[in-house]
């Protein structure tokens, strides 16, 4: 196991900067998950990590020591893709012992590693079968083993469940999460998935345009993002954002662009005069009988809770109910703001508004 340090990294291709100074710091057998949109360079980061791409500026510590010029296999990291990468002509235990057998290791070496890893991942059974013969999860489940068997010091997730269905996508969630407590090795994983990054990650990097917008455990970065970014891509449903201006009089007022006066939990004199927006978790809003009137326009029942979207405050707004709504869509609801769990950003800036 070992830390991890990214120290003022660049990356360009050709004129073209695609990493912009990212400086992150990874503390020895933690789970750090690198998340952003398409385009964000956080595949390009893991790679630069990996060895696979040289950097142009900066340096990257792995255990203390600078591997900024080190080729891959000096780095003692072992690395699993979106695509498994098995070879269609090794059985599972071949597969998983290649890298050994590459490195000359002992046969009896060889085997102890490979039938503890099986044992983890649930592969015991199956380590005379081939790749075609195995399901997609039990083949990242091999992808996964043959990474074990290195017994590196960071093991580097690049989107390993992109190419499995929504359930046992859900299923490999837990049980990376699981190897990585029994484990404890150093993690780094990338995915755009933000519901992946809320529910495995210790910590969670958020990039956007070659840069880190915020860095922090998942209910910190959901309770309190620094930027509109963080606030709209963390969280599904993504928060309601409503633009306005804080009322001249009573600064615990926000007017919606429609005139609507939505209530805040503190009052922000400093920002008057200010284009801002108003940012709500559809979660806090709540069915009020004498509450704001607001038109449906899709109600998403989803079993376990509700969600209806509504015309509000002169864009549309997700709520979320955990009770059954008997509405369609065109007629009105009553609703209700928690005050205390609103964001107040600087529309020009982005920032989030500390009061």
């Amino acid at each position: 196991m070992a830390t991890v340090q990214f120290a003022e990294v660049k990356k360009s291709f050709g004129a073209f900067p695609v990493i912009k100074g990212v400086s992150i710091d990874i503390q020895d057998g933690e789970f750090v998950i690198l998340v952003g949109p398409s385009g964000c360079g956080k595949s390009t980061l893991l790679r630069m990590l990996a060895g696979l791409e040289n950097i142009s500026g900066g340096e990257i510590r792995i255990g203390g020591r600078t591997v900024n010029n080190l080729p891959p296999k000096e780095r003692d990291i072992a690395m699993v893709f979106q695509n498994y990468a098995l070879y269609p002509h090794m059985t599972v235990a071949k597969n998983m012992a290649f890298s050994l057998m590459l490195g000359s290791a002992p046969q009896a070496e060889i085997d102890k590693r490979v039938n503890y890893a099986a044992g983890i991942l649930g592969l015991t059974n199956l380590l005379d079968r081939y790749p075609r013969q195995l399901s997609g999860g039990q083949r990242q489940r091999v992808a996964m083993g043959r990474a074990i068997v290195r017994d590196p010091q960071v093991f580097l997730f690049d989107e390993p469940l992109s190419n499995l269905d929504a359930k046992l996508r859900v299923a490999m969630r837990a049980e990376i999460k699981e190897l990585h407590h029994r484990l404890k090795t150093t993690t780094v994983y990338v995915t755009h998935d933000q519901i992946e990054a809320m529910t495995m990650a210790d910590k969670i990097v958020v990039m956007h345009d070659g840069r880190v917008e915020q860095v922090g455990t998942p209910l910190e970065l959901y309770d309190h993002p620094n930027n509109l970014f963080v606030a709209g891509f963390i969280g599904s449903p993504a928060m309601n954002m409503i633009k306005g201006r804080l009322d001249g009089e009573n600064p615990a007022i926000f007017v919606a662009s429609d005139g609507t006066r939505l209530p805040l939990g503190k009052a922000y004199p400093s920002a008057v005069g200010k284009a801002l927006v108003y940012g709500l978790r559809p979660e806090y809003i709540r069915l009020q009988p004498n509450g704001f009137l607001a038109e449906v326009v899709v109600i998403e029942p989803t079993g376990y809770e509700t969600q209806i979207v509504v015309n509000f405050g002169g864009s549309e707004m997700t709520c979320v109910f955990r009770e059954r709504v008997e509405v369609r869509p065109g007629e009105t609801i009553s609703i209700e703001i928690d005050p205390v769990n609103v964001h107040l950003f600087d529309e020009a800036s982005g920032e989030r508004l500390k009061g």
